[in-house]
């Protein structure tokens, strides 16, 4: 282990993040009666131009009005290329109460990006006095964000999440593809006739797990855009969590149920882990570092991966 231990990331769930317009008032009251850990409001992609003013006030009333629940909530705002963030920020801090968690930052690629936001923050704050900090979350959808990771990472102490855009991502990177995360029908190996095909978002929610596990900081994955196809989201949720991270969007409400069960760990996994933690226990009560459960050896290296699944069971038990 190094020196420089790794900072403990939020303790709190968030295994589901469902999104909805700003544009669209409606849906509000449904997302808060949803199981989602964590409600994104949104004001850039899925709001039209001239329906961004609007939206605003529509979020603004929603987070003032509607009860959330334990849920984090966060806003999206709109990226800093646009002449639309800062008025996001500004109408939205001073508009609503201290109920609000989180401000998304999309299409961030570099620390600069973050500060900029993080600045203006800190001066509405201060204006206002407002009691509860407001936290950051970003999404990395651009080649600079992802060469430019770990700085985005630890670009301030407001983060708290980070997320891989897989659209904007892939049009930044040049990739020939129009769909949203998944297995893309040309990446494959071929041997002896046969097609094998393998993961093109792999390396990069390796490099935000990394990044983020480095930093204390939740790597989550971001959309699947076939909401018709439950299989496919399963598969890709499964292999993020599988590599570290801790939870997936939701574009659509059917998505939650299925994000919950993958990030939930199950029964059979949470009493595996605590099996594993009292045989450990045992053999450090008879002077041993390592032992053999159910065949397998087991040493200090499996305590501390058998605690991430037991502390995750009683986050989201608590939660």
């Amino acid at each position: 282990m190094s020196f420089r231990l790794q900072p403990t990331p939020p303790a709190r769930p968030n295994r589901c993040q469902l999104f909805g317009p700003g544009s669209r008032p409606a849906i509000f009251e449904k997302m808060a009666a949803s199981a989602a850990d964590v409600i994104n409001l949104d004001l850039e992609d899925s709001v039209a131009p001239d329906d961004k003013p609007a939206a605003r006030g529509n979020i603004i009333e929603a987070i003032n009005g509607i009860d959330w629940g334990k849920k984090t909530l966060s806003v999206r705002i709109n990226g800093l290329d646009t002449p639309y963030w800062y008025r996001d920020v500004v109408e939205v801090l001073e508009g609503a109460g201290d109920r609000l968690d989180m401000i998304m930052i999309p299409k961030v690629g570099c620390a600069a990006d973050v500060y900029a936001v993080d600045a203006l923050v800190t001066a509405i704050e201060r204006a206002k006095g407002r009691a509860n900090p407001i936290a950051f979350e970003v999404i990395i959808e651009s080649a600079a964000g992802i060469a430019h990771v770990e700085e985005i990472a630890a670009s301030s102490p407001r983060l708290q999440a980070m997320s891989l855009g897989a659209a904007d991502f892939a049009a930044s990177m040049g990739m020939q593809t129009t769909g949203i995360g998944g297995t893309q029908e040309n990446y494959y190996m071929a041997h002896e006739g046969a097609k094998y095909w393998s993961d093109p978002w792999h390396w990069a929610q390796a490099a935000i797990v990394a990044a983020c596990r480095t930093h204390g900081v939740l790597p989550v994955d971001g959309p699947f855009g076939d909401f018709s196809d439950d299989e496919g989201f399963v598969a890709q949720a499964r292999r993020s969590a599988t590599l570290g991270m801790v939870g997936k969007w939701a574009i659509h409400p059917k998505q939650v149920a299925l994000a919950n069960e993958v990030f939930t760990p199950s029964e059979a996994q949470v009493s595996e882990a605590r099996e594993i933690l009292a045989a450990m226990e045992k053999a450090k009560g008879e002077g041993a570092g390592a032992t053999v459960y159910k065949g397998r050896l087991v040493d200090i290296a499996s305590i501390r991966q058998a605690e991430v699944i037991v502390r995750q069971s009683e986050m989201i038990a608590a939660g």
